[in-house]
């Protein structure tokens, strides 16, 4: 009975000062998974394969890339917020996840702001409003001339229902006075096409996702939503430029980890961020998505994403955008 005792009690020492061990272990003690909240290819998908080549030697761990898509970013994001904040599960997400959907949903639950703490802005981009070059306006005075002078009668497609690009547009009209009527694709490349075809006279883009069409004269460009003009479009003046006042919206790529998730792992994931974005062959990668690297400290981050939350809320509020 004694060595019973004495084999158990060896045992629960080894047993203790394995988690122990485990516990004392410098992180990451073995691979990240980084979740992309949409299907592969798009630019989230793209940011976060970018990163995930660059951070192993940052971190000395592997970073995995998961896609998992569906109901509009949100089924990912869901799964990184219920996932332990141990630092393995990350989030990469955009504007359209951590501030657009939840700011118009009704029934949502879960709220990013409590649900995550943010790690590291990656990259920064614009909206670009393009028409057909059939349209019979050149600039964005003559836009919404016409468009005063036909209430009602233009179209203007975005990537959903909800979407960040539906709410760049219900911004312009808050701005301008102007009546135009939402046509909802599945995504921007739908609506880019309704464009294209004329189903649609106009969409607020991301200047990445229209670049190549607007340079080789498919598509014009009317502004861009920068507050000075971008290098990707040198020509094409700002929205305020062009007599829109207040108007600038920032498209971004972010990543977060669940709420809880310990300070120091936070300060070492966002320094590997940051240390790969000082790389010119990411700012290059980056580049060809018409996205600007942006390296931020997790508070800088932070702040942004209150802003925003607060900025579209509103928009989503005066506009009556609500998702069931």
């Amino acid at each position: 009975m004694l060595g019973k005792r004495i084999v158990c009690s060896a045992i629960l020492v080894l047993a203790c000062g394995a988690g122990a061990a485990a516990q004392d272990a410098p992180y990451p003690a073995r691979p990240i998974k980084m979740i992309v909240p949409f299907p592969p290819g798009g630019p989230v998908d793209v940011t976060a394969r970018i990163l995930s080549q660059h951070l192993p030697q940052m971190l000395g761990q592997p970073v995995v890339v998961e896609n998992r898509a569906g109901a509009a970013g949100s089924l990912g994001a869901k799964a990184v917020a219920s996932a332990d904040p141990d630092g393995y599960t990350l989030l990469c997400g955009n504007i359209s996840t951590l501030v657009v959907l939840p700011a118009v949903t009704n029934n949502r639950d879960y709220d990013p702001s409590k649900a995550f703490v943010p790690v590291a802005k990656v990259s920064q981009n614009h909206e670009v409003l393009v028409v057909n070059p059939a349209f019979p306006a050149s600039s964005v005075p003559e836009l919404v001339a016409y468009a005063k002078a036909n209430p009602g009668k233009l179209n203007y497609g975005s990537a959903g229902y909800g979407n960040a690009t539906h709410l760049a547009a219900e911004l312009f009209k808050l701005r301008t006075g102007i009546d135009i009527v939402h046509v909802p694709y599945k995504g921007a490349a739908d609506a880019v096409t309704g464009v294209l075809g004329g189903q649609v006279q106009m969409f607020f883009g991301d200047i990445g996702g229209v670049l190549a069409l607007v340079r080789e004269g498919t598509l014009r460009a009317l502004a861009v939503s920068s507050e000075t003009r971008t290098a990707f479009l040198p020509d094409v003046p700002t929205m305020m430029e062009s007599g829109v006042p207040d108007y600038v919206v920032l498209t971004y790529i972010g990543v977060v980890a669940p709420a809880g998730t310990a300070e120091g792992i936070v300060v070492k994931l966002n320094a590997a961020i940051n240390a790969s974005l000082a790389s010119p062959q990411i700012a290059a990668a980056f580049a060809k998505l018409g996205a600007e690297v942006r390296p931020a400290p997790p508070r800088a981050f932070a702040a942004l994403l209150a802003t925003e939350t607060q900025k579209w809320s509103q928009v989503a509020k005066t506009a009556n955008i609500k998702l069931e």
